[in-house]
């Protein structure tokens, strides 16, 4: 740890003995949580809840990936019981994105406690508000365990969402990088969205806006099965935009969301090409893989590697943005956008980017400036109105 200080997150401080009002009496507790719900001593989440003298613990809630994160990224699945206490894991990933009322039937007050990513396609982030808005609907409380925001504090990117376009890959109008803890984020929904949800943060100790993940000598537990990395976390605001099209974003291989391929892409030409734009703090080489699943698999696919050469000046979603139009340009036979999945349903790449601004014009490199252009400054903007819920220096 680059600082000498260490983090405490609000399961450390809740673990440790902090006392809040809902946790006490005859409270009965619910928990979204999965495997990165674990205090610095590596004590989870539902251990830490399940053993609080003056509350009970008596439902679970599962999201993307499961309660355990062993699923790949889409899988659904229903309810179960967890094995050792006995209580309801609830999905909130199968037939129900959102709590129904008698998945909070027994629960007083929800605890969230997840390590989110910062970037608003991460669904974490979808089933934060959703439950939310659910406890509001039903009078349930909900308290939030804020944890880092491992972007950091203080860099925003790419556009708000566009309204008509929310889904459980943007549910709320923020731009793609937040710049937002998850407690800064849920104050910020639940006033500007008008959640009205009966809401309050147990906070972090000694988190600060400029730090880096490693500065905060918290261990590094991957939020989902293809983002293993803090290198992964640096990329995704970028390269998970492939996720809407036919390049594969590099899931089945050993560095998702860093390398992006296909088999009909010349990887020295789109390094070449991208790096003509002069990008800071980012290089990228050609290098081949083949999938073991998902896109391509069992194919040999040639592409790139990205490499962050200095993270304060990196772009993540610029940097998608560019290679997006490259790969458009100069494969436009063989380039596309995946189809929507029904009929009169949304691209999902639209879903992503939050309008079809990118589906219809970024293959014309003025459009592709443009929307650079707007979409920094959306973000400026943003960056102002969130101010009011900054709960860190």
């Amino acid at each position: 740890m680059s600082r000498g200080l260490i983090v405490r997150t609000g399961l450390d401080r809740l673990f440790e003995g902090a006392s809040h009002p809902w946790l006490q009496g005859v409270s009965r507790l619910g928990l979204i949580t999965n495997p990165t719900g674990i205090t610095s001593d590596f004590v989870s989440s539902v251990e830490v809840c399940a053993g609080l003298a003056d509350a009970e613990l008596t439902a679970l809630y599962a999201c993307e990936h499961g309660l355990d994160g062993e699923l790949q990224a889409g899988v659904r699945f229903g309810d179960t019981v967890h094995p050792r206490l006995g209580i309801p894991v609830f999905s909130l990933y199968g037939e129900h994105k959102k709590p129904t009322p008698s998945m909070l039937a027994g629960v007083d007050t929800v605890l969230f406690d997840i390590q989110d990513i910062g970037v608003r396609y991460y669904t974490y982030a979808s089933t934060l508000i959703q439950m939310m808005e659910a406890c509001a609907e039903a009078g349930k409380r909900m308290l939030v365990l804020d944890r880092p925001n491992p972007l950091g504090g203080e860099a925003v990117e790419g556009g708000v969402l566009s309204a008509g376009y929310e889904s459980l890959v943007g549910a709320w109008r923020i731009p793609i990088r937040t710049g937002l803890t998850v407690g800064e984020l849920a104050l910020m929904v639940n006033s500007q969205a008008d959640v009205s949800c009966e809401l309050d943060v147990i906070t972090m100790d000694g988190w600060k806006r400029d730090f880096h993940f490693t500065d905060t000598g918290l261990p590094w537990m991957l939020p989902s099965p293809n983002v293993p990395t803090l290198n992964t976390v640096q990329v995704y605001p970028g390269t998970c935009l492939f996720e809407g099209t036919n390049v594969s974003e590099g899931r089945g291989t050993t560095i998702p969301f860093e390398w992006i391929g296909a088999p009909w892409i010349d990887g020295h030409q789109l390094a070449a090409r991208f790096r003509s734009y002069g990008l800071k703090g980012v290089h990228v080489h050609p290098v081949y893989m083949s999938p073991t699943f998902s896109k391509h698999a069992g194919e040999l696919c040639g592409g790139i590697r990205i490499f962050i050469t200095d993270s304060s000046e990196f772009r993540a979603v610029e940097t998608g943005l560019v290679l997006l139009h490259e790969l458009a340009s100069l494969y436009s036979k063989e380039f596309h956008w995946l189809e929507p999945p029904r009929p009169g349903s949304r691209y999902f790449i639209d879903l992503l980017t939050g309008g079809k601004e990118v589906r219809e014009g970024i293959h014309i490199q003025e459009n592709l400036f443009d929307l650079v252009e707007t979409w920094n400054a959306q973000a400026k903007e943003w960056g102002e109105r969130r101010k009011p819920f900054l709960l860190y220096p």
